[in-house]
């Protein structure tokens, strides 16, 4: 019995080291906002394989033979998702020369998609900021106002999406967020990268709210 649990794990851990060098990074926009552009799940697919082409098999350009056998609808609806994408500017062929050899070749360039996704989440990130601006229990003092003034500018899409992702992605209150900010401005070092190193070193000593992190701190400076 014990032989057979170890075989299991040992099984079990050579399929997910296996997942793991097989995996595809994929942009997460894509799945978000896929819908906006008016493309359907059979695009996006599509787009997928390209991308696994390149990142795993090196092809920049899969022929159609090698996309319809990787695909479960015809070999006319693949070609028509094809025409789709290439005519809607979502995907797009480059032409190159091989430096050395002079070869002309092709290949994929799915930036365009990339584009017009990151312009929807730029889209989204102004109308938050907007809405929190303007909602009546706000009074201009929400987290992205805050924020601006401290840093004396308006705050980049690039910043926008930091705030975002805190609150959203990493769960982290408002409160903390802000006391994380102060923090920085103490130090003498307002930028967001400093301030998420901030966030991380007291997520993982257990500060969650904006009086334990005043006392860490204190007793972190007391320390040193």
């Amino acid at each position: 019995m014990k032989h057979n649990d170890s075989d299991r794990l040992e099984l079990t851990s050579l399929l997910l080291s296996g997942w793991k060098e097989g995996s595809v990074d994929v942009p997460y926009w894509l799945f978000q906002y896929y819908t906006r552009l008016g493309i359907n799940e059979l695009d996006v697919m599509l787009v997928l394989h390209v991308m696994a082409f390149k990142a795993k098999e090196g092809k920049d350009f899969p022929t159609l033979e090698e996309l319809q056998d990787r695909m479960s609808v015809s070999p006319e609806k693949v070609i028509a998702t094809l025409q789709k994408l290439l005519k809607e500017g979502l995907l797009q062929i480059d032409q190159e020369v091989d430096p050395v050899s002079g070869v002309h070749c092709e290949k994929y360039n799915w930036n365009p998609l990339m584009q017009r996704l990151a312009e929807h989440r730029v889209d989204e990130l102004m109308a938050q900021k907007l809405a929190a601006r303007t909602a009546p229990s706000s009074k201009g003092n929400d987290i992205y106002t805050t924020f601006e003034k401290e840093f004396g500018r308006p705050l980049t899409p690039m910043e926008l999406e930091s705030i975002t992702g805190w609150l959203d992605k990493d769960r982290y209150p408002e409160e903390l967020i802000l006391a994380g900010l102060k923090e920085a401005v103490f130090a003498g070092k307002v930028h967001f990268r400093y301030i998420d190193r901030i966030l991380i070193e007291w997520h993982r000593n257990r500060v969650t709210s904006a009086q334990q992190a005043k006392e860490y701190a204190q007793k972190f400076r007391s320390s040193r």
